[in-house]
């Protein structure tokens, strides 16, 4: 029997779920190359921080076992030999490849400040913290707020410098709720067009204007992805995502299909958060095996159902969308928030786990379909993940 070599790149939300799903034939072979031996649950990298959570999953609760993981990283895509090269200088070649790398960092986050777009510098701000110690979080996304809310909960002095509006995502009534639960665990809200950080150094942040914030400063103003398309010759758009076509097919090679943050069909992304990665992974997987059998892939087609935010781990929101992923009026906050976070938290790794064990099994329910959002490109936005 013929067998089909795929590769996925990236073993995130997005590519454990591509990876999972391809498994559905069995004269297909899946590797997945991943920086990390354990799976990391990026909505919970703020509980990594705060010392409430330690976000991560062993690969084999979430993988199919007919996935070969291979821990490194990829240096670079050999398109038109079908060759990867890796950081250590050895080679894999593919047959399909699916481009799930992520996202992390932007580049220009300030030296003297803690990001917490990954696993090690989740932990390396964990580390530096001290009991009671002053933090300032520069950014007001999903991750600026969860971030200030777990560590105000903790015991330190807040200060959250949103950088324009507390929230963007959020629908006026949402983001007053917002604002009510930050108060509540005692965290300053500085918002506005003052409010947006020009300077960080070792005992604070500056704001536009010149007043100065002491604290450690943790750095959530904005997620990028990584070179790693655009140095390998594959056209990207402006922010360096893979730009694919409808079926999330790569514009140059019919044999490199995309998922998650670093996508962008048609050169219109969906807000990177594992709420469209897990859908894109799975509609990745879909396209290879059409591709497989010799069918026409089918164009992507997703919803969005909304945002949802913790505030610590005793309150929470629940910011309802259109399907568009523009935020209703409608939302849940409280107590029932915090629990809707936590299951949506814990749905997600169980649905990776569910199509590992049933390849197919996941679905996008026909009424979220049928309509992709606007591009909601968060990287000239706050940061946050769903």
């Amino acid at each position: 029997m013929t067998t089909t070599e795929v590769v996925v790149i990236g073993g995130g939300y997005a590519g454990v779920m591509a990876a999972n799903r391809l498994t559905r034939r069995d004269d297909v072979t899946v590797t997945l190359i991943n920086p990390r031996p354990r799976f990391v649950e990026r909505i919970r990298l703020h509980q990594l921080a705060g010392g409430t959570g330690d976000a991560v999953v062993d690969y084999p609760d979430v993988l199919a076992r007919r996935v070969t993981l291979r821990v490194g990283s990829v240096s670079r895509i050999d398109a038109p030999a079908r060759r990867l090269t890796l950081d250590d200088n050895t080679t894999i070649n593919y047959d399909f490849l699916v481009y799930a790398a992520g996202s992390g960092s932007r580049p220009d986050v300030p030296s003297s400040a803690f990001p917490i777009a990954s696993y090690e510098q989740a932990r390396r701000l964990r580390e530096a913290l001290r009991p009671g110690m002053p933090v300032v979080v520069a950014g007001a996304g999903p991750t600026g707020i969860e971030t200030a809310a777990e560590l105000a909960e903790q015991g330190h002095p807040v200060t959250l410098a949103c950088g324009g509006v507390l929230g963007p995502y959020l629908h006026p009534r949402g983001r007053r709720a917002a604002a009510r639960q930050l108060a509540a665990l005692g965290v300053t809200v500085e918002d506005g067009p003052g409010s947006v950080v020009t300077g960080v150094t070792g005992d604070g942040a500056t704001l536009a204007g010149g007043r100065h914030l002491p604290g450690l400063t943790v750095w959530t103003a904005g997620f990028g992805v990584p070179d790693l398309a655009a140095r390998s010759g594959l056209r990207t758009d402006p922010a360096g995502r893979l730009l694919t076509d409808e079926t999330l097919t790569s514009v140059d090679d019919d044999r490199i299909v995309a998922a998650g943050d670093a996508a962008s069909p048609s050169g219109r992304p969906l807000r990177m958060s594992c709420q469209a990665a897990g859908p894109l992974g799975a509609h990745a997987a879909d396209t290879v095996l059409a591709r497989i059998a010799g069918r026409p892939p089918a164009p992507v087609t997703i919803g969005f159902l909304g945002q949802c935010l913790s505030f610590g781990r005793r309150a929470g929101m629940f910011q309802f969308s259109h399907r568009d992923d523009t935020a209703r009026a409608a939302h849940i906050a409280g107590v029932p928030g915090a629990k809707l976070k936590e299951l949506v938290c814990w749905g997600t790794v169980k649905q990776l786990a569910m199509e590992a064990r049933r390849p197919g099994t996941f679905f996008v329910p026909s009424w979220m379909a049928g309509r992709r959002g606007p591009a909601g490109d968060r990287l000239q936005q706050p940061a946050g993940r769903p």
